[in-house]
């Protein structure tokens, strides 16, 4: 860990005392900040990656106590815990040193220093900082793998011959580090392909980190994938860790990558080339390593011809390419998927015995459920709770039938299924494009992102 990376603040009410200590440290770190007053020590570390404070102890004329710098040592260590601070004083003794290490200080220096001696404390302590944003990763990449230890995991089977062919190639790939595109419909279950080749794969021991791409705004793409230092924008209130950091050793799943911007997608394009990437407000390079699994439900090639999709960028996430077929193109895993999730609904509504009749289940497989796989498990989950013996029929389920526009414009409907309608065909006008979508139907992206996930378009 070289010193030379590391921001110091020194505070202290001696301008002489400044002025010598940053004239002998200007070119030992990468930058050295100065305060007379430690009353604007919240604003300055709020909005500067601080990673040592060097501390005087006494500001108020004629008291020579320690208390002053022991009471601003707490407000430091409330203010940004994972910052070193180092207490410097002409006034020393052994009482005051024990004082000052017990409520947090990392070590007490006495003035006059001795120059090697303080390079010597501040390479310690800047080793300490590092290894406390270490742990702090470490910290928060454990919580989110436990979120996904405990997440259950849905079937994923078929006995049609494109479900046996997307099972084989997934049994291929997962062995290898190999980039993986899947492209299906909305509910077709993309998710569950993605984290089928992590489970199998010989980084399944370590993370899974999923990241809906299309609820990301251009401001924010960078801090939520690369991480940002405290300091970087006005928001930026403490150092956070990106996607791409929380999920090295592990795999990464981008869903919806198909709604990037040119901006966006070139960003991303960058960090894959160069396998390694740099926090906002941060020139230290990390570097990648992860499996990288992305989904889209769009005609990615479509998107090429329209000028909508980089395509360097496709030859980048697009080793091998898995088609989920929709569930109207593989009639033959309607009933074994209707029986998974009545079993599953049964159990968790603690309804056990329940059964689909005959003429229900020749309605499954007649139907041609836009919705997919999604569609399917929500509709047993209704019946199951709807039901008031142990048989289902097909009244107890409501299947969703075609209607022509003209139908769609004259037929009774509420004001969200009205706005879902407009969504949706506004969607498709603009070939899925989310930022011309929302430019036509005048809301923000963010605004658009959430109508669709409400209603599941």
């Amino acid at each position: 860990m070289n010193i030379k990376d590391a921001t110091i603040l020194i505070v202290d009410d001696s301008q002489s005392i400044l002025r010598s200590l940053k004239l002998f440290l200007k070119y030992k770190l990468r930058e050295v900040l100065t305060l007379n007053n430690p009353n604007q020590l919240n604003k300055t570390l709020k909005s500067n990656n601080i990673d040592i404070v060097l501390l005087d102890m006494n500001f108020s004329a004629g008291i020579n106590s320690g208390n002053e710098g022991l009471f601003w040592l707490k407000e430091i260590s409330k203010i940004s815990q994972d910052t070193i601070v180092i207490l410097i004083t002409a006034y020393g003794d052994s009482e005051l040193a024990v004082k000052a290490i017990k409520a947090g200080g990392f070590d007490f220096i006495e003035k006059p220093w001795n120059n090697q001696k303080l390079l010597a404390t501040l390479q310690a302590a800047y080793e300490m900082r590092k290894t406390k944003l270490k742990l702090k990763n470490l910290e928060q990449n454990q919580h989110a793998l436990k979120q996904n230890l405990n997440k259950d995991f849905e079937l994923i089977t078929g006995n049609s011959p494109s479900m046996k062919k997307v099972l084989e190639t997934i049994e291929k790939v997962a062995k290898t580090d190999a980039n993986v595109l899947i492209l299906g419909e909305n509910g077709t279950g993309k998710e569950l392909i993605a984290r089928k080749i992590h489970q199998l794969s010989p980084r399944n021991q370590e993370i899974f980190m999923g990241v809906d791409m299309a609820a990301l705004t251009e401001t924010l793409f960078e801090s939520e994938l690369f991480g940002h230092v405290k300091g970087a924008f006005t928001d930026a209130i403490e150092d956070r860790t990106g996607k791409f950091e929380t999920a090295a050793g592990g795999t990464l799943f981008l869903d919806e990558i198909g709604n990037l911007s040119f901006m966006m997608q070139a960003k991303l394009l960058t960090a894959l080339q160069n396998r390694q990437i740099s926090k906002v407000g941060s020139n230290d390079l990390i570097p990648l390593n992860i499996r990288l699994v992305t989904a889209t439900n769009k005609d990615i090639n479509q998107l090429i011809k329209d000028n909508l999709f980089r395509e360097d960028l496709l030859y980048r996430i697009n080793t091998v390419q898995i088609i989920l077929p929709p569930l109207r193109e593989r009639k033959e895993d309607i009933l074994v998927l209707a029986d998974y999730y009545l079993d599953q609904y049964s159990k968790h509504y603690n309804k056990a015995g329940i059964k689909i009749n005959n003429k229900a289940l020749e309605k499954f497989q007649e139907y041609s459920w836009p919705g997919n796989v999604r569609e399917l498990k929500h509709t047993i989950e209704k019946g199951v709770i709807l039901c008031n013996d142990h048989t289902l029929k097909t009244e107890d389920f409501f299947f969703e039938k075609p209607v022509s526009p003209s139908e769609e414009l004259n037929k009774i409907i509420s004001l969200e299924e009205g706005e879902k309608i407009i969504i949706k065909k506004a969607l498709e006008r603009n070939n899925w494009n989310i930022s011309e979508t929302a430019k036509e139907l005048k809301v923000g992206r963010q605004t658009l992102y959430r109508k669709i996930k409400k209603y599941d378009i």
